[in-house]
C-alpha cells in the first residue's frame, strides 16, 4: 500500500499476512469484497459484539471497516480490468477477529474494551491472533500501573500478541497551555503498546515531502511520563474500506471517494471512504507487524516493537521557522499547518514526544536482520525533568532493549539529537505535573466517550476533513 493507500495493480507481494489474525476491536467490520479471498471466502473468521444490547457485528458508525481496510483490506473492489489503481492494505491476506465495542455513534465503555481485549487472548490459539489494533482511546486519568484498560493492554502483550494504540488526536489542545503535549490518550499510555502518531502525506506517493500532523497528540504521558507515541504513521486523509449506510457514510457523503479517482469504469457507487486520524495511522502498522509475523512467526512482541521503532525513519522535512518567530535552534525540524475549517497556523516539532522513534518505514523493517534479545523488554522509557536546569533525561526501566548494547542504544532507536530543545519546547510545569488537567473531568463528566473524535468541534472535523 502506499501512504494515500492508492497502489498501481501488481503481482502477489512476497509477503501479505497469510496465517496472521489481527483482532479489530472498534466499531465493527461491515462485510466486503476487500475482506475476502477470490470474492467467495471471507477473511473475517470470528466476530462478536461487545456493545450492551445490541449482539449486531456489523459496522454501524462506519470507523472499524475503515481501520480494518488500512489494515489488511485486498482491493478486490477496485482492482478489476478497468481500474486504474488498487485501494488496499498492508497486509492484504491477514484474518480478521471482529470484536465490535463502539456503537453507531461511536461510543463504548471501558468494561466493553477490556472483554474484547481478554476475548482475542482467549481465542488467540484458535485464530492465530498475534495482533489487537486499538483504534480508539479516552483521557488519561491515572497511573497505566492502576488503569483497568492499560492492565488489560498488558496481559494481552504479555500473552505474546501485538497491541497498536491510536496515540489519539488532541495534539491542538492548549487548554492547559501545553501546546498539545501530554495529550496522549489511553491506553496509549501504555508502555507495553506501540503508540502511533499521524504523518500528512500531503496526498503524495512519494514521502520527500511528508510531515507531522498538528493534531496527532503528543507525550509525554500524564502521571507516568513515558515517552510517546512510540512511532508515526500516515494517518491524514487515508483512503479505505467504505461501511455503507453508516453513520458516517450517510453524514459524510463528500468524504466518498470518487469512483473516478481509481477507476475507468463508469458508475457512481464507491466502495471507498476517506478518513484522519491517528486512529488511521495505527493499522497501518498493525498491518506491518502482520507481515513481520509472517516473516519470522518466531518474533514476540518485544522484539516487533523494537524492530519497528530501529527501522523507523528519522529524516523528516528541513527545518522551518516562520517569520517573526523564535524559534528553538536545537530543534531543529519544525513545519506547520493550517486548519481547513478555521483557517489556524499550528506548528509542529520534531522531537521525540512528537514523532516517538520516528516514521514507519515496512520496507526497511522487513529487510532488517536485527533481532532483539530474547527475554529483554521494550517498554517505553520515562523521562525526568529538573525545573532548576530544564534539562530532560530518559530512565529506561531493568532489563529492557534500549541501552543494552550499541545496535540498541537510544541514540539509534530514537535519534541522536532525541532530547534537543526540551527546555525550550516542553519545559512546563503543566506537562510535568503530576495530575491530569481538571478540565478532563468537567468535559468528560462520568461517562467515557471513545472514539477518533474529541471533544470540540475542530478536533472533530479533523477526522473528515484531515489538514492542508
Amino acid at each position: 500500500m502506499s501512504l494515500l493507500g492508492l497502489t498501481w495493480p501488481q503481482s502477489k507481494p512476497a509477503y501479505d499476512g497469510s496465517g496472521i489474525g489481527i483482532a479489530i476491536i472498534d466499531s465493527g467490520m461491515d462485510i466486503s469484497q476487500d475482506f475476502s479471498n477470490f470474492f467467495i471466502f471471507s477473511r473475517i473468521v470470528y466476530s462478536q459484539s461487545f456493545v450492551p444490547g445490541d449482539s449486531s457485528t456489523t459496522d454501524k458508525y462506519g470507523h472499524g471497516t475503515h481501520v480494518a481496510g488500512i489494515a489488511g483490506g485486498n482491493g478486490q473492489n477496485s482492482n478489476g480490468f478497468l481500474d486504474t489503481y488498487d485501494i488496499r492494505g498492508l497486509a492484504s491476506n491477514i484474518h480478521f477477529i471482529n470484536l465490535r465495542v463502539l456503537d453507531a455513534n461511536g461510543a463504548g465503555n471501558d468494561s466493553s474494551v477490556i472483554a474484547a481485549i481478554q476475548r482475542a487472548i482467549a481465542l488467540k490459539f484458535w485464530y492465530n491472533i498475534r495482533v489487537i489494533n486499538l483504534s480508539l482511546g479516552r483521557p488519561v486519568t491515572t497511573s497505566y500501573l492502576n488503569d483497568p484498560l492499560c492492565q488489560a493492554v498488558q496481559q494481552a502483550w504479555q500473552a505474546g500478541i501485538v497491541v497498536v494504540v491510536a496515540a489519539g488526536n488532541n495534539g491542538r489542545d492548549n487548554s492547559s497551555g501545553t501546546n498539545g503535549y501530554g495529550t496522549i490518550s489511553a491506553p496509549g499510555n501504555s508502555p507495553y503498546a506501540i503508540t502511533v502518531g499521524a504523518m500528512n502525506t500531503n496526498g503524495t506517493l512519494t514521502r520527500s515531502d511528508d510531515k507531522m500532523t498538528t493534531y496527532s497528540s503528543k507525550g509525554p504521558t500524564l502521571f507516568d511520563h513515558l515517552v510517546k507515541p512510540d512511532l508515526v504513521a500516515p494517518g491524514n486523509r487515508i483512503l479505505s474500506v467504505r461501511a455503507v449506510g453508516s453513520t458516517l457514510d450517510q453524514q459524510y457523503p463528500q468524504n466518498i471517494v470518487s469512483k473516478s479517482l481509481y477507476s475507468l469504469l463508469p458508475g457512481f457507487f464507491s466502495s471507498y471512504f476517506e478518513l484522519s486520524g491517528t486512529s488511521m495511522a495505527a493499522p497501518t502498522v498493525s498491518g506491518t507487524a502482520a507481515l513481520l509475523l509472517q516473516q519470522n512467526p518466531n518474533l514476540t512482541p518485544d522484539q516487533i516493537k523494537a524492530r519497528l521503532m530501529k527501522t523507523a525513519s528519522k529524516e523528516f522535512p528541513a527545518s522551518y521557522c516562520p517569520s517573526g518567530k523564535t524559534c528553538p535552534t536545537d530543534a531543529s525540524q519544525i513545519t506547520t499547518a493550517i486548519d481547513p475549517q478555521t483557517g489556524l497556523t499550528y506548528t509542529s516539532y520534531y522531537d521525540m514526544f512528537t514523532v516517538g522513534a520516528g516514521y514507519l518505514d515496512s520496507a526497511a523493517a522487513l529487510s532488517s536482520q536485527d533481532v532483539a534479545p530474547a527475554g529483554a523488554k521494550s517498554l517505553s522509557p520515562t523521562v525526568t525533568y529538573d525545573p532548576a536546569t530544564g534539562a530532560v533525561s530518559l530512565v529506561n526501566p531493568t532489563s529492557v532493549i534500549w541501552g543494552t548494547s550499541p545496535v540498541w542504544g537510544t541514540g539509534i532507536i530514537w535519534g541522536t539529537d532525541v532530547l534537543s530543545g526540551s527546555s525550550v519546547i516542553w519545559g512546563t510545569n503543566l506537562i510535568w505535573g503530576s495530575a491530569a488537567p481538571q478540565a478532563e473531568g468537567i468535559i468528560w463528566g462520568t461517562g467515557i466517550i471513545w472514539g477518533t473524535s474529541t471533544t470540540n468541534a475542530e478536533a472533530i472535523q479533523l477526522l473528515f476533513n484531515g489538514e492542508n
